[in-house]
This record gives structure tokens, C-alpha cells and sequence, in this order.
């Protein structure tokens, strides 16, 4: 398992990821965050990202806020 903090921009133009100097994540979503939206694109894109299926990945904190705690099984 392994813990990762994220920082969400939702409403953005285009999805990307941004690895910070300290180890966390800052990802770009194109969904608002609005019925949960944007936490599922944002399982969406870190599963791309890590080659995991979307169920090994887990918000763990954060779930209504733009700094979360991810945690991935790898």
C-alpha cells in the first residue's frame, strides 16, 4: 500500500498530473466537483497512472475537499 497526498483542481481545461518536489500529486480534472464527479475521474486518472484496476485505489481522506489522502495497492 502506499499513501500519496493530492491536491484537485477540478473544473480545469484539460486532465494532467503534476508530481510535487515533496512526493504529492497535483491533478488537473475537467469535472466539477458536484455528485462525486470529480473524486471518480480522479480514480480514473491515478489508476491510468499506476496501471492499477480503479478498486485497488482508495480516497482515504479528503472526500470533500481538494487536498486528499490516496491510498494505492500496488
Amino acid at each position: 500500500m502506499q499513501k500519496i497526498t493530492v491536491v484537485v483542481k477540478p473544473n480545469s481545461h484539460r486532465q494532467k498530473i503534476e508530481e510535487l518536489e515533496d512526493g504529492s500529486l497535483k491533478v488537473y480534472l475537467k469535472s466539477s466537483p458536484v455528485d462525486g464527479k470529480a473524486n471518480k475521474e480522479l480514480i480514473q486518472v491515478l489508476a491510468d497512472r499506476y496501471n492499477v484496476p480503479k478498486s485497488h485505489i482508495l480516497i482515504k481522506l479528503g472526500l470533500a475537499s481538494r487536498q486528499k489522502v490516496v491510498e494505492i495497492d500496488l
